[in-house]
């Protein structure tokens, strides 16, 4: 009989110091996980970003619908970081950056501080921002590539990630031919993030151009990387005289 108890305690005691030995390593691999997603997006633990948008020239300053689902996504992954998000507009994000990770969403026609990053920080890319001719409208240039729309069924969208200034803090960009095509980049961000930082590095800086396919049937789900574009967007095209 006591030896049938003295078992029973010991499966007990083993059973509790089994759980606790999981649970604790369960806590360190969360807690590497935590900081290594802290790293790669700049927000350490109560650290304030910016969400940057862009204005519907439609509408009296509304935030386009598929823009607000961006934001959403990016504000529950900001959220999982413990840091703290403020939403600004584009044309009253006045400060430089470094500082602080900042998140800028929305085309240069609709975004001036996007227009700003991309003359600054990707020379090498153009987006045209003129009504006419259609076929031609929010074609992207990256070197000495185009790319057009085909509304709909394949829409192109930069997404990246640059360094710049004296804090290091990265910049996000998402840049898209649509506003779908800004949250199709927004949530390949927050699937792929564990993947981009091993292969670029917790500072790296990358430039991908990405594919939406079908977005009229499958919405921002389906998304196939074209190609990293960085060396092509981060170099200046020279210009025939």
């Amino acid at each position: 009989m006591y030896d049938d108890l003295l078992n029973i305690v010991l499966g007990v005691i083993a059973t509790g110091v089994s759980a606790a030995l999981g649970w604790l390593a369960r806590t360190a691999l969360w807690r590497r996980g935590l900081r290594r997603k802290q790293a790669f997006f700049g927000l350490p633990g109560n650290a304030e970003c910016l969400l940057v948008v862009n204005r519907d020239a439609g509408t009296d300053g509304a935030v386009r619908r598929f823009d607000v689902f961006a934001l959403l996504e990016l504000s529950a992954l900001i959220k999982d970081c413990g840091a703290h998000a403020r939403i600004v507009s584009h044309d009253a994000a006045q400060q430089g950056f470094g500082e602080r990770t900042e998140f800028c969403l929305g085309g240069p026609s609709s975004n001036r501080r996007m227009e700003a990053h991309l003359r600054i920080l990707l020379p090498g890319v153009t987006v045209n921002t003129e009504m006419e001719p259609a076929e031609e409208r929010s074609a992207f240039a990256i070197g000495a590539e185009r790319y057009l729309i085909d509304p709909g069924m394949h829409e192109y969208v930069l997404l990246a990630r640059l360094t710049a200034g004296e804090g290091r803090r990265p910049v996000f960009l998402f840049c898209g031919q649509r506003a779908i095509t800004n949250q199709a980049a927004a949530r390949y961000l927050v699937r792929h993030h564990e993947k981009l930082a091993r292969k670029y590095g917790a500072d790296g800086s990358f430039v991908l151009l990405l594919k939406v396919v079908n977005s009229q049937a499958y919405g921002p789900d389906v998304v196939e990387l074209v190609a990293d574009v960085t060396r092509e967007a981060r170099t200046a095209v020279e210009t025939a005289a």
